[in-house]
């Protein structure tokens, strides 16, 4: 049985989305410099996040409470609330950012949205995530949108069994190796790797390149073809 669904997923992929929060870190680092220097405020912010992923998830309000939280951490206490203010404006910029599709993402789409069921996997805030998939404009390509806590083997079994035949039947697509690939791979189905220039170093992991159905490849126009030499495969 070929591949009939593909799974997408959002920010990096669609839309940029790391690259303003490089920028809401280059200012909070600005804010934070009377108490400490640029590389242990990395650390901090760093660890911050990731022990607090299982409380607050995901996204622009979890990432918010872990730069204020980590400013009175490292400063002890001391940060004005002037401060502590402009971190809210930060997260609330964060929050509003435009959502502009990446070159050539329309086309792919509606050429993919022909051949293949479409669902678009993303982790972070319910409601965030449906404003910009909203803002973007691509809403209608979509068969099916599963906005989740965490990117587990499971979570594709589940959701490519829900939209189609199962995670065998199924690909995915996206930026990041942790999320997008090695789970989806666990799962049985085919997983490529789109490589976008800036990547949060909590999505980095090493390349299954002897994986006989991941691929890298340098766009989303070359998913077609990808997909056409795997269903063949696949349905062989």
């Amino acid at each position: 049985m070929p591949i009939t669904v593909l799974g997408l997923d959002a920010d990096d992929t669609l839309w940029h989305n790391e690259t303003f929060y490089q920028s809401s870190r280059q200012r909070f680092n600005e804010l934070l410099a009377d108490f400490v220097d640029v590389e242990r405020l990395e650390e901090e912010i760093a660890a911050t996040e990731k022990r607090n992923l299982g409380l607050y998830g995901y996204g622009a309000k979890g990432f918010t409470l872990s730069m204020m939280e980590t400013a009175i951490q490292v400063s002890e206490g001391k940060v004005s609330g002037q401060a502590l203010g402009e971190i809210l404006t930060i997260g609330r910029e964060l929050m509003n950012h435009p959502v502009d599709p990446l070159p050539g993402v329309h086309e792919a789409l509606e050429a993919l949205s022909e051949q293949y069921r479409l669902v678009l996997i993303t982790k972070g805030d319910l409601f965030h995530q449906e404003s910009k998939l909203a803002a973007s404009g691509l809403g209608s390509f979509f068969s099916g949108v599963e906005i989740v806590s965490e990117k587990k083997a499971e979570t594709y079994t589940r959701i490519f069994s829900r939209h189609g035949a199962g995670p065998e039947h199924a690909a995915m697509a996206g930026n990041s190796v942790r999320s997008d690939v090695l789970p989806a791979l666990e799962a049985g189905s085919y997983a490529a790797l789109i490589p976008f220039h800036l990547v949060w170093a909590h999505e980095d992991a090493p390349l299954p390149t002897d994986h006989p159905r991941f691929a890298e490849l340098s766009s989303l126009a070359e998913l077609p073809h990808w997909l056409a030499k795997v269903s063949g495969s696949s349905g062989s």
